[in-house]
């Protein structure tokens, strides 16, 4: 009998001593916090493996030595004191010992104070946004697995479904800090070997961090069921030596730089319809596609089709409008930050000759850089030309990133526009405007109830800024405040949009300080 009660304990303790190379067992990951993950996932599984052997034990030797055949006789009382106490204390001395290891854990995963990068991610469907708060640095990462093998016509990659355009980059040894939202619905961003997993959810502001000991390659994707390409939303997070990271940061740099030349270089050329086309349909495949189909068909009820569409139908304005600024309330993204002007043009030109539309137009890069130019200030001809030769100027004396360049074009119609001749709204007016573009650009941090998050983004609620001069205000909205999540928006709002957005949190949530700051005060500032 003893053979056989040893041949049981072995069999009980070959899973949890072999799980470390079980392929469908967790693993230890690349950081501190993953193999604390690991080593409590394994405790419980020890624990919860003794807690069998010990009550499978008793049910299997209570079944052999007093079964009926045997004659033992069912013993016959009820209310033991003993026993209750006993089921009674023994699973909660469990509990406690289980609850130690994991609560350490919990509270070391939600500990991202002290951070060395900090990185804000956003999802938006069906991609990620990676913006390097005090490097300039930002970009958007897709999927690159081709469209055929998606389709089937091609046999799959070894990273089907798994690869992107552009990873994200992050050194070792060193903690860095996520700070996670979304433009539309809830994502969730997962890397299994960081063991971070995090809901992203539109209007608010989630923290997670890593630390990671080994260079590599690591994946993951979206967690979360976010809508028709949720499968088609990966994670590729490149690891490298503190060194090597160093030299990327400068790379991308003199990228942006090259690209900054590049986009001002387009704006003087002309591309062929043909051209335009090409360009136009490697666009439209790797961005467009995934909801209005291959074939622009769209899907019915859900994302309009284009072919005949009266935005591909109507003015190129129009066109350019939808695609450059998006549609709020829909699914339909802003593609200015996503896209060059060329890449711009070339879909539009493509989706206005694709499918039969056969409009005849070929809209240039210029006609994308003349209608943002009016998009963003209103300025006459004139002054449109003024901005891209400044812009011109700024890459040719070495600007060093794509957001300089912005700023410094912005500043220049803030310039050529007097003061004196920027409306003057109502503060009616300023209130429902700056509303709005709070929404789309503040809450994410500061929340829609201008609370903040404490310990990560102060509260607007009495604020010394919002209660203070209003020229602190408007320097804080313009410049930012370096060494904190706090951006500079001279390059990302109009002079109008700043005054509004100013105006609305000095006086929404019970500040009301009757303060209706004006785009003059602005511009006037920014001089």
């Amino acid at each position: 009998m003893k053979q056989w009660w040893y041949c049981l304990l072995v069999v009980l303790c070959a899973l949890p001593l072999g799980a470390a190379e079980m392929p469908l067992n967790m693993t230890q990951g690349v950081t501190d916090i993953s193999g604390q993950v690991y080593n409590l996932h394994m405790t419980i599984l020890y624990i919860c493996c003794a807690i069998g052997l010990v009550v499978f034990g008793i049910m299997i030797y209570s079944m052999i030595y007093h079964r009926k055949s045997k004659g033992a006789v069912a013993a016959n009382f009820h209310e033991s004191t003993k026993v209750e106490i006993a089921w009674t204390v023994i699973p909660f001395i469990i509990l406690i010992a289980m609850a130690i290891p994991a609560t350490k854990t919990l509270i070391a995963m939600e500990d991202p104070s002290n951070a060395d990068l900090t990185i804000k991610i956003t999802g938006s469907q069906w991609k990620w946004h990676y913006s390097y708060f005090d490097k300039n640095i930002e970009f958007y990462s897709t999927l690159s697995t081709p469209r055929e093998q998606i389709d089937g016509d091609q046999t799959k990659g070894d990273n089907y479904l798994l690869e992107v355009d552009k990873p994200l980059v992050l050194p070792i040894n060193r903690k860095v800090r996520f700070l996670m939202t979304s433009d539309d619905v809830i994502h969730s961003w997962w890397v299994p070997a960081f063991a971070v997993k995090k809901d992203a959810n539109p209007g608010f502001i989630n923290e997670a961090w890593t630390r990671i000991d080994k260079p590599g390659i690591y994946r993951g994707q979206c967690a979360e069921l976010c809508g028709k390409d949720h499968g088609f939303m990966p994670i590729v997070v490149n690891a490298l030596p503190e060194a090597d990271f160093d030299n990327w940061l400068v790379e991308q740099k003199q990228l942006a730089e090259t690209e900054a030349a590049a986009a001002a270089a387009s704006m003087s050329q002309t591309l062929s319809l043909e051209d335009l086309n090409k360009q136009g349909e490697q666009v439209y495949l790797a961005r467009c596609a995934a909801c209005h189909q291959p074939n622009g068909a769209g899907l019915p009820g859900v994302f309009p089709s284009l072919i005949g569409s009266p935005i591909i139908k109507g003015a190129v304005e129009g066109h350019l409008d939808i695609v450059i600024n998006g549609k709020p309330g829909t699914a339909m993204q802003a593609f200015a930050k996503q896209l060059s002007a060329q890449e711009i043009a070339a879909v539009i030109t493509y989706e206005r000759n694709a499918w039969g539309n056969n409009s005849g137009d070929a809209v240039q890069a210029a006609d994308v850089g003349h209608f943002t130019s009016n998009d963003a200030a209103t300025p006459q001809p004139t002054v449109a030309a003024q901005v891209t030769e400044t812009a011109t100027a700024d890459v040719n004396h070495g600007t060093e990133t794509v957001t300089d360049t912005a700023n410094q074009a912005v500043e220049a119609v803030t310039k050529v526009v007097a003061p004196e001749d920027l409306p003057t709204l109502t503060m009616e007016q300023l209130m429902a405007e700056g509303e709005q573009v709070y929404a789309a650009t503040c809450a994410a941090c500061h929340q829609a109830t201008g609370a903040g998050i404490p310990g990560a983004f102060p509260s607007l609620i009495g604020s010394p800024v919002v209660t203070g001069p209003v020229s602190g205000h408007i320097e804080m909205v313009m410049h930012g405040k370096p060494g904190t999540a706090m951006q500079a928006f001279s390059g990302q709002l109009s002079p109008q949009q700043m005054a509004a957005v100013i105006t609305y949190e000095r006086n929404a949530w019970g500040n009301n300080s009757g303060d209706a700051v004006q785009a003059a005060d602005v511009a006037r500032q920014g001089q």
